[in-house]
């Protein structure tokens, strides 16, 4: 689900240019992995600070995948020298660009954001220093989100 046209066409267009770029660097599979993994976490940290809330969209995973470029170039900071700095300084723009829109557009899950990109950079980081722990990241993930999720006081955010 989507918050209308516009927000779905700007969701493709970042999938599609950031994907592009997480494939050639990681691997088809780490890529759908990482997606889906960070678009867990975005979810999950928003419904935890949102419980009565509702929001649609892919931005959590968007996020994740944007985490998961800056967690590749961290790894790979020494080879890449210049690169590196010029990316962290474009990804600084993008973050608070991202930020000050989503204090300005109160609809915007800015909490998915967060968890997205928090876990991208995390799981990103792993898979660039190793493809294999890839798996490691998505069951630890999984692990930590069912359990999360058990701890979860639901209870106690219900207006009874």
């Amino acid at each position: 689900m989507h918050g209308g046209a516009m927000h779905i066409i700007m969701n493709m267009l970042s999938i599609y240019f950031l994907g592009t770029v997480v494939e050639r660097l990681f691997r088809p599979s780490a890529y759908l992995g990482l997606y889906f993994v960070t678009g867990l976490w975005g979810s999950f940290v928003y419904m935890y600070w949102n419980p009565l809330g509702s929001a649609v969209g892919a931005s959590g995973a968007i996020f994740g995948i944007f985490g998961a470029l800056a967690g590749f170039a961290f790894v790979h900071r020494n080879t890449m020298q210049a690169q590196f700095q010029q990316f962290m300084r474009d990804f600084g723009i993008v973050i608070v660009l991202n930020f000050v829109i989503g204090i300005v557009f109160e609809s915007i899950a800015m909490s998915a954001h967060v968890g997205g990109l928090i876990a991208g950079l995390i799981g990103g980081a792993m898979v660039a220093y190793n493809p294999r722990y890839l798996w490691v990241f998505v069951f630890i993930s999984l692990i930590a989100l069912t359990a999360m999720y058990y701890a979860f006081p639901v209870e106690e955010f219900y207006v009874q």
